[in-house]
């Protein structure tokens, strides 16, 4: 059984925000694989599915991101679920806007929900670190992170999310790698072929050269000239 879980705070109010992504990419994941309806149960929202052939939970603590951990502690627990079998989605200040990355352990890098996550579990889950992009200032970085995803944001933010709805079987198969590369080549853009070279002024168009004939053949005007001289030949 795979946990999938989603960070952000819960509410109206926080539902755009930047911190909120992580409830955004696991929406994003049940609802494009036809998962159940949300229901309360520990501390969370949680909706039941299929990924890739294995049962699948995906769970939004309602505790706010601070408490994050107990939520997902008690699904944890009552399942047995283990904490390699569980991915934790959350926005990642560091990383350019659109940009994922995946890795399993490590600190928690100043990000409350994921301090509280180790508390409970410890720290050996597998994480989806989600790209917001840093505001350049220090002081500005509360006010980005709790402020809405903007209209431009719009441009990278919905192509991301289809991206990795698409690409969360692989999460169900283990293959983080080949996830986290499904997810970039969906949206690396596209190549366009490049224009032809145009002609400079003085370049004479290109000429399809005639084929050399056959050596002994003859011409169609050699043909027709001697037809001519055999009759000439017999009214003499």
């Amino acid at each position: 059984m795979l946990l999938l879980v989603g960070l952000g705070n819960p509410g109206d109010k926080y539902a755009r925000h930047r911190h909120n992504v992580g409830f955004m990419a696991v929406d994003a994941i049940a609802d494009a694989a036809g998962f159940s309806p949300a229901r309360s149960k520990f501390q969370g929202e949680l909706r039941e599915g299929l990924l890739g052939g294995e049962k699948t939970l995906i769970l939004k603590p309602q505790t706010y991101m601070n408490d994050s951990g107990r939520s997902v502690g008690e699904a944890a627990r009552f399942y047995k679920i283990a904490p390699e079998d569980i991915v934790v989605f959350y926005d990642e200040l560091d990383l350019a806007p659109g940009k994922i990355r995946m890795k399993t352990g490590g600190g928690a890098a100043g990000h409350n929900g994921i301090r509280s996550i180790d508390a409970h579990i410890g720290n050996n889950f597998r994480r989806v670190r989600i790209g917001i992009g840093h505001p350049g200032d220090k002081s500005r970085v509360t006010g980005h992170v709790l402020g809405d995803f903007s209209k431009t944001d719009q441009d990278w933010l919905g192509p991301m999310l289809e991206a990795i709805a698409g690409a969360a079987a692989h999460l169900a198969d283990g293959d983080d790698n080949r996830f986290q590369t499904a997810v970039a080549q969906k949206l690396a853009p596209q190549r366009k072929p490049a224009p032809a070279k145009p002609l400079e002024k003085d370049d004479p168009p290109a000429v399809k050269s005639a084929s050399p004939e056959p050596k002994g053949s003859k011409s169609p005007l050699n043909v027709f000239a001697e037809v001519f001289k055999k009759r000439g030949d017999k009214e003499n």
